[in-house]
């Protein structure tokens, strides 16, 4: 691989990557706060120093070996997750759904506001190839973090969130599945079951989203 197209793409996207990260885990924490647990604010997890949010091996180290292993065809990566206590929340298994949630929010919204700083790069004028990409990268790496996270299986946002909406005895039975839950992710990534059947679909229903919700912005620019 060339070294200055990998340096290229990570200058682009170092930017998008942390605040992604960074925002989705300071959103759990700050909404289990809101929600009754200050778990992860005694911790100072409920901060925007990217730093107190990566895990070495998930957020650095896995991410670098996949991209060199696959010439950067494969990429997959986690932060370090905010304790929640959900017994501290006011009402743990309603509450848990906003928790979760929160995460995934984060990403819509900052997909969006990376769609904006777009036009509005267009509408300046501005055709610097870095940060047109960068504002590309910023919208590409939350839609995808937005999608994967509300994949229904534990530990995944979107696992938590339908434990938290199904009857208590069928929670029981996905809240299960949650020691073992990163490796069949993990597995169904590797045999693309998620990207065909989960990624692709509703990565193109959230980009149809973004493009409905900017047309106002189009307009006006």
């Amino acid at each position: 691989m060339n070294i200055e197209s990998i340096i290229q793409t990570v200058a682009i996207y170092a930017i998008p990557v942390i605040f992604a990260i960074t925002l989705h885990e300071a959103a759990h924490g700050y909404a289990a706060k809101s929600f009754g647990d200050k778990t992860a604010f005694l911790l100072g997890r409920v901060t925007l120093n990217p730093i107190k949010h990566i895990d070495p091996m998930g957020t650095i180290l896995v991410p670098l070996l996949l991209y060199f292993a696959t010439a950067g065809t494969f990429l997959f990566g986690y932060a370090k997750p905010v304790p929640v206590r959900f017994g501290n929340l006011r009402h743990p298994k309603k509450d848990m759904v906003w928790v979760a949630l929160a995460g995934p929010a984060s990403n819509l919204f900052q997909a969006l506001i990376w769609g904006v700083a777009y036009l509005l790069l267009i509408k300046l004028g501005v055709s610097e190839r870095f940060f047109m990409e960068m504002c590309q990268a910023g919208i590409l790496v939350n839609v995808v973090m937005f999608v994967f996270n509300l994949f229904p299986l534990p530990p995944l946002d979107g696992g938590r969130i339908l434990v938290g909406v199904l009857p208590w005895k069928q929670a029981s039975l996905v809240s299960r599945v949650e020691p073992w839950g990163f490796y069949i992710v993990l597995a169904l990534l590797l045999t693309n079951v998620i990207g065909n059947l989960w990624m692709r679909p509703l990565m193109s229903a959230t980009y149809w989203l973004l493009d409905t919700v900017l047309i106002p912005i189009r307009l006006i620019f």
